[in-house]
């Protein structure tokens, strides 16, 4: 098991102990782990955009700000004033469907270069950490004790395969999807872990 998630295993079991102690260092864990994700998000989009031409990049951009990311179909805030109304529980979930729904679209970024052979081991180590995150927020008597209980459609895999005209905007779009949901989670976890320090201001 990996270091990590042991040690997020062991606080979580002391949460009823020390709860908002325990709780803080989780979403430290977590926020960190998301951090570095939307970080390595960017620096991946940003190489790809480096490779294209002027124009090609004016074409993509106006392409993408008509379309949609699948996981738009998961129900988040709108706006910043949406997401601090939003309880913790609410947020933590919302994260953990975003990041459920990258495990099987990660295998499309990999494989080009070392940081995108990262994503998928990463992503699984947040998710973990987010379950964990739900389970101690959540009142006793309704903690998930397995995935099972959380309905998601992810990401379908209509990244493989494609025709040379359509596989350009095709590894455009998921990739700046993938920069926008990273950001969209570090924002989720920063407010909610945020919300356990009554005299923090947790204003976007």
């Amino acid at each position: 098991m990996d270091r990590a998630i042991l040690l997020l295993s062991v606080m979580c079991l002391g949460v009823s102990s020390q709860p908002n102690a325990d709780n803080q260092r989780l979403f430290s864990i977590a926020v960190s782990r998301v951090q570095h994700l939307h970080l390595l998000s960017q620096r991946i989009f940003s190489e790809f955009e480096s490779s294209l031409q002027m124009e090609e990049q004016r074409q993509l951009n106006k392409i993408f700000l008509q379309d949609f990311c699948n996981s738009d179909y998961i129900i988040s805030p709108i706006d910043k004033h949406e997401t601090q109304r939003s309880s913790v529980l609410n947020l933590l979930s919302i994260s953990y469907r975003l990041v459920e729904s990258w495990e099987s679209a990660s295998h499309s970024l990999s494989g080009g270069s070392a940081p995108r052979n990262q994503i998928l081991p990463r992503l699984s180590e947040l998710k973990t950490g987010i379950l964990l995150l739900i389970r101690a927020n959540q009142d006793p008597s309704e903690i998930i004790t397995d995935n099972s209980n959380f309905q998601f459609v992810p990401y379908e895999n209509n990244y493989h395969n494609l025709d040379d005209d359509e596989s350009l905007r095709k590894t455009y779009e998921l990739l700046a999807c993938f920069k926008k949901d990273m950001h969209k989670v570090e924002t989720y976890l920063t407010v909610a872990k945020c919300r356990l320090s009554p005299e923090a201001n947790c204003t976007l």
